[in-house]
């Protein structure tokens, strides 16, 4: 399932605590799809806290807690990460992740936490959502074959990888637009993982964020820079993303496009997808100025209009519109644009 749907999924179970209806949640995916990223912006969006619990890093004690003497009983020291109302609020995220690595000893200590909410004395507050992740066994991680009475304790989901899920969540986070520009252009190497091969770097929604930060750290020593890329998003995506951004130099001027000056648009693939990559964060950046918005996004549209192959203009402003949401529809330009591509639009 893809991300936008997933993350609908994930904020539906969080807000079912309150009514009683929560279901825990098992993401299933390779490694850097995204699946704690994800839980992250869960919590943010409702601004509670997670606890991340790697059940692969523990031992059953740990969740279980520790035994001592109470007079002629033996009770149990509540272990202090798990949540407490007092100390981390009446609602969160209890995240268990890599629960697929956690030994067969500790993930059986977890069945009673995940089904009853409860372990011996210690009980989850109520409005606390509980979701996991892990890794399918296939994926050359270190699994273990998740038993079937835990399985059953979760409602389960695979996380696939969606272009325009991650170009959303790029321009929202301030992602190089180079790297959206490249994997618009090569959308295959969005994830790019071949267990068989048990490569060190490779392709995925995670590494291509480590890509942006050499981006940042490296762009101004071009020696460093094609080494940086390959041992981020491996060797062979790598060498096309810098060969790519040293395409770049070629680029029409942008000004001038936001100032709304007839500017050709370049012949050259590569460079229609750099440019509409970076006319949507031009545009991004413009909302902010209230006298500036309608003006460049006005002109951005006119632009999109421009393109030989509408299809890109069409992308464009699709991503233009998961960008800055409603405020592209406010600008007079846009009718004229959507007018111009409507049988395209019908089409698909």
């Amino acid at each position: 399932m893809r991300p936008a749907q997933l993350l609908t999924i994930l904020d539906l179970e969080f807000n079912s605590t309150r009514e009683g209806h929560h279901t825990p949640v098992m993401l299933w995916g390779p490694p850097g799809v995204g699946k704690s990223q994800m839980v992250s912006q869960v919590a943010a969006r409702h601004a509670v806290p997670v606890i991340d619990i790697r059940l692969s890093q523990m031992e059953p004690s740990d969740l279980r807690g520790i035994p001592f003497r109470a007079g002629e009983r033996v009770e149990w020291a509540i272990p202090a990460l798990l949540p407490d109302s007092d100390r981390h609020g009446e609602s969160g995220i209890l995240f268990l992740d890599e629960i697929t690595s956690a030994p067969p000893s500790v993930s059986a200590a977890a069945y009673q936490l995940i089904l009853d909410r409860r372990l011996g004395d210690y009980q989850v507050p109520d409005h606390w959502a509980i979701f996991a992740a892990g890794n399918r066994q296939g994926d050359r991680g270190v699994t273990y074959t998740m038993p079937a009475p835990l399985a059953n304790r979760f409602s389960h989901f695979e996380v696939e990888t969606n272009l325009d899920d991650w170009v959303a969540w790029a321009y929202n986070n301030g992602i190089d637009e180079r790297i959206i520009a490249f994997l618009r252009f090569r959308p295959e190497l969005l994830f790019d993982f071949d267990p068989a091969h048990n490569p060190v770097a490779f392709p995925s929604p995670r590494s291509w964020e480590f890509a942006h930060r050499g981006l940042q750290k490296f762009g101004e020593r071009p020696q460093l820079l094609q080494g940086c890329l390959q041992a981020c998003v491996g060797p062979a995506a790598g060498v096309e993303l810098h060969a790519f951004v040293n395409t770049l130099e070629q680029m029409p001027d942008l000004d001038a496009i936001v100032a709304g000056e007839e500017v050709a648009v370049p012949a050259e693939i590569d460079l229609q997808y750099a440019v509409a990559a970076a006319l949507v964060g031009r545009a991004i950046r413009a909302v902010g100025q209230q006298q500036e918005k309608q003006r460049t996004i006005g002109n951005i549209l006119d632009y999109a209009g421009r393109f030989p192959q509408r299809e890109m203009g069409v992308m464009l402003v699709s991503d233009l519109h998961r960008a800055i949401g409603e405020a592209v529809f406010e600008v007079p330009a846009f009718a004229n644009w959507a007018q111009s591509v409507a049988d395209v639009m019908l089409f698909e």
